[in-house]
């Protein structure tokens, strides 16, 4: 079995984060590993706390993944400091870490700031020249570009800067606020469009952390980048049209919308 690594910050609710994450990786058939770099005390209407994990903690998480069960790929998601993006890209270089998914996770869907100032600096200087993709979406896209983003023009725009100034893939998520959820990805001068369908689900609490696992996920599997994206694209297209609803606010996906067999009956 392919087997794939998160390393981000844990969800108590289970929609987003770590949780997200494992759930994703094994439905799309590969074995789940975690470092976690916080706590969250967070559900579906907003985030109320953070607790990091140390440094030191955070590099002895990845010593006993990497020494053992070594990955065949890495998805990054939330980090909220600069010394935690630091011993990630350090243990990631030194391990020669393979197929590396960046989510910068700068913003819950809540609205709610996950990411200090200095360590989006740290982060694009440090990780995103060792991915082999990035996955902002278009607030992200735009502290990235320092473009406004408004149409899918700007996208264009957008995406080139954040590929050519960091040496990356990029796969800019478009979303509702710009089209029907239309992804594009830049990839050594390139464009690819990644069309979505609207499904109208107001649930969307942790389509980012789905989406980049997913993608880690058919990476390790030795799907190309491409395909990878379009596997994940369908994989959170059917989740979020299994319309779970959990939550006062914006709830989860059924990320085990396809889940079936004598272990999931119920009584």
């Amino acid at each position: 079995m392919k087997t794939a690594l998160t390393i981000a910050g844990s969800d108590s609710s289970g929609g987003a984060g770590i949780q997200a994450d494992i759930k994703t990786m094994t439905m799309n058939n590969v074995f789940a590993m975690s470092a976690i770099t916080a706590l969250t005390a967070q559900n579906t209407q907003g985030v109320k706390g953070i607790l990091e994990s140390s440094p030191e903690f955070l590099k002895s998480q990845l010593d006993c993944i990497f020494e053992d069960i070594f990955p065949d790929a890495v998805k990054i998601g939330m980090v909220s400091s600069g010394e935690l993006i630091e011993v990630i890209a350090e243990r990631l270089v030194h391990y020669d870490a393979k197929n590396i998914v960046v989510d910068p996770v700068m913003v819950a869907t809540s609205g709610s700031n996950l990411m200090k100032t200095d360590a989006v600096e740290k982060l694009a200087k440090l990780l995103f020249p060792i991915a082999t993709v990035i996955t902002p979406n278009i607030p992200e896209g735009e502290v990235l570009s320092e473009i406004k983003i408004e149409s899918e023009e700007d996208m264009l725009k957008a995406a080139q800067k954040i590929g050519e100034k960091y040496n990356v893939a990029v796969l800019l998520k478009g979303g509702h606020s710009i089209n029907d959820a239309n992804d594009l990805l830049y990839e050594d001068g390139e464009f690819t469009w990644f069309k979505g369908s609207r499904i109208e689900n107001p649930n969307t609490h942790g389509t980012g952390c789905t989406l980049s696992s997913a993608i880690a996920s058919n990476l390790a599997k030795g799907f190309d980048l491409k395909e990878s994206i379009r596997r994940a694209k369908d994989y959170i297209s059917d989740a979020l049209g299994a319309m779970l609803d959990l939550g006062k606010g914006s709830g989860p996906m059924a990320h085990n919308f396809n889940l079936n067999g004598k272990y999931s009956k119920e009584a």
